[in-house]
């Protein structure tokens, strides 16, 4: 392409008078002007709109045996299991601190443990549903591949299965207030 425009170049500024490439009488072509607009512009949303299909599509998890709404708040995570109901006929909910130095017990990493963890069953395709509380924050879980923006008013997802067996953690990666730092996630397969 390179080439290509270089040629054309030099061919237009060296022979203007005699080459094929030059027209020195073209002042001004409304019609060419327009085409040569009007064309890139039909194709990009032609080919913009079967993108964006694809895109909302390949967002889309198809069947999961198990759903886990994960909600941020200031500074703990909650987590819903909503397939499974307790005693009472509510969803099952648990509050996700982490655990403060003082308490810590040995084995227990310092900023990344929790007094409760997020249990989820091995070979099962899930989904994760993250939103926020109050501010954004970030579900994120490195070793499993996964980072969702946990955004107040709206529902984002995400889909894992988790196929070995292992504690994964990880940490709220949006800057979301003083105790960013508290926000750890543990999840046990």
């Amino acid at each position: 392409v390179l080439c290509l425009v270089t040629y054309m170049l030099f061919s237009m500024f060296t022979g203007a008078g005699r080459h094929v490439f030059a027209y020195k009488y073209l002042v001004h072509g409304a019609t060419l002007e327009m085409m040569w607009t009007m064309f890139p512009a039909v194709m990009l949303v032609l080919m913009a709109f079967p993108s964006f299909v694809l895109l909302y599509l390949s967002d889309d998890v198809v069947n999961p045996a198990m759903t886990i709404k994960a909600m941020g708040n200031q500074w703990y995570w909650v987590y819903e299991y909503s397939d499974f109901m307790n005693d009472s006929g509510e969803t099952i909910e648990l509050e996700s601190y982490v655990v403060p130095d003082d308490l810590l017990e040995v084995g227990q990493l310092r900023l990344l443990d929790v007094d409760n963890r997020m249990v989820c069953p091995m070979d099962t395709h899930m989904r994760f549903m993250v939103t926020s509380n109050d501010v954004m924050h970030s579900f994120t879980m490195p070793s499993l591949g996964m980072k969702v923006d946990g955004t107040p008013g709206r529902l984002n997802q995400v889909s894992t299965m988790m196929q070995r067996e292992g504690v994964y953690y990880g940490q709220c990666s949006e800057t979301c207030g003083t105790n960013h730092y508290a926000m750890p996630m543990v999840m046990e397969a």
